[in-house]
């Protein structure tokens, strides 16, 4: 157990777990009422479909599978992940504290349905409808999907860059045909990606430019 400790160090960033879940549940236990509605006339037109519930569940393991094979294979590339992730996820319990949110078009269903219907029923007992904004799941797949795309070792895989992306989609298309999030929710998290990028990835991606100049002008 030491020589593992020894050998990978780095996993000491992932002690943000004890931060942000105790976080997390607090404000799922707290944010019961006098909430702002998150919503968008889009969101009416978007039907309920429960089979999205597979991307959804499947985003677990796959922010999961990302950050162990970074663990493992790229000290660097592990990192930038996760201070990616842990960066988004802070602000988004950050304006969740302040800014108590939530949607209010769960529909009923019949968990006699279906057994897809039913893993939806038992996902709105355990997930409350408040703390939606910006959406963590959009956020950290969108997150995961940037750390594929620019993996060294990974772009030599095309058909693991392409089911990344398609995984990516499907599982930000989940939040809002399973009625978890508004349309606004996965804007928001999308915005927030695309402003953290510069942050986690601008010097490298300006360095890599440089790299490329020299080369051409010799």
């Amino acid at each position: 157990m030491k020589e593992f400790v020894k050998k990978y160090r780095h996993i000491w960033i992932l002690a943000y777990g004890f931060i942000y879940l105790p976080w997390f549940c607090y404000l799922e236990k707290t944010v019961k009422s006098h909430y702002h509605i998150v919503h968008v006339a889009l969101d009416d037109y978007i039907p309920f479909n429960e089979y999205f519930v597979i991307p959804y569940f499947l985003w677990f393991a796959y922010v999961a599978a990302a950050v162990i094979y970074f663990f493992f294979t790229s000290k660097e590339e592990y990192y930038r992940l996760c201070i990616y992730l842990f960066t988004g996820m802070t602000i988004s319990l950050i304006i969740c504290t302040f800014f108590h949110n939530g949607t209010a078009f769960r529909p009923q269903l019949d968990p006699n349905k279906n057994i897809f219907t039913a893993m939806v029923v038992k996902l709105y007992e355990t997930d409350t409808c408040t703390n939606v904004f910006p959406s963590i799941h959009v956020y950290n797949s969108i997150c995961t999907y940037i750390a594929i795309r620019k993996s060294q070792k990974l772009r030599q895989y095309r058909w693991i860059q392409g089911g990344a992306f398609v995984l990516t989609l499907l599982i930000c298309l989940a939040t809002v045909f399973l009625k978890q999030h508004s349309v606004i929710d996965g804007v928001g998290a999308a915005i927030m990606a695309y402003a953290l990028y510069s942050v986690v990835y601008g010097y490298s991606d300006l360095r890599a430019e440089k790299k490329v100049r020299e080369k051409v002008l010799g």
